[in-house]
């Protein structure tokens, strides 16, 4: 069941979110709008919030590694992702779960000590098998009932930076970010 945002992080939350070392995310509904625009010769485009992508790079930047897992092929989510120094891309996987499974192995990880961010009942199977959960404002109502965290943003116009700020405050690790970019160190 989610969290009521407004009230802080819980000592529940905390505990699961304490622990995570990979941040996992969908893409169209999450680090998009989930708007899809195609032109007269097929070309595809995405519109992607730059706070979003800011906030992945604090995250890597902290230490914590950040992946892709798309029910979509998109050659321009996989743009974005080497942008943002992504490694870790899965697109194409309308099953999630086994999916899930694979970025886990492949990255080192466990279930517990990865965080996912979906939007839509294709996210479903990774909700039960990862540490933590958290979902945009504009997600399905099952997801927002299922997650751990429902972001007062929307998909694609800062969720993803809300959630990742939530898991940097928690672990300690935002406070020195911020103060490394007060001094003017940018490349944390």
């Amino acid at each position: 069941m989610a969290e009521d945002n407004r009230a802080g992080a819980s000592d529940s939350l905390a505990a699961k979110i304490r622990p995570i070392k990979l941040l996992l995310f969908d893409v169209d509904g999450v680090l998009t709008d989930g708007s899809i625009f195609l032109d007269e010769s097929g070309r595809e485009t995405k519109r992607f919030d730059v706070k979003d992508g800011a906030g992945i790079k604090m995250a890597q930047w902290c230490g914590l590694e950040v992946a892709i897992l798309s029910g979509r092929e998109s050659g321009v989510t996989a743009r974005r992702a080497e942008e943002l120094g992504i490694k870790r891309i899965v697109q194409g996987a309308l099953d999630k779960g086994p999916a899930l499974e694979g970025v886990l192995q492949e990255a080192g990880v466990a279930g517990e000590e990865t965080a996912y961010m979906g939007d839509d009942l294709l996210d479903l199977p990774c909700f039960g098998r990862v540490g933590v959960t958290a979902c945009p404002s504009d997600a399905h109502p099952m997801l927002q009932r299922e997650a751990d965290y429902v972001c007062q943003r929307p998909g694609g116009l800062g969720a993803a930076r809300e959630w990742i700020e939530v898991v940097l405050k928690i672990q300690g690790k935002f406070d020195g970010l911020v103060s490394k970019f007060k001094e003017g160190i940018t490349n944390a």
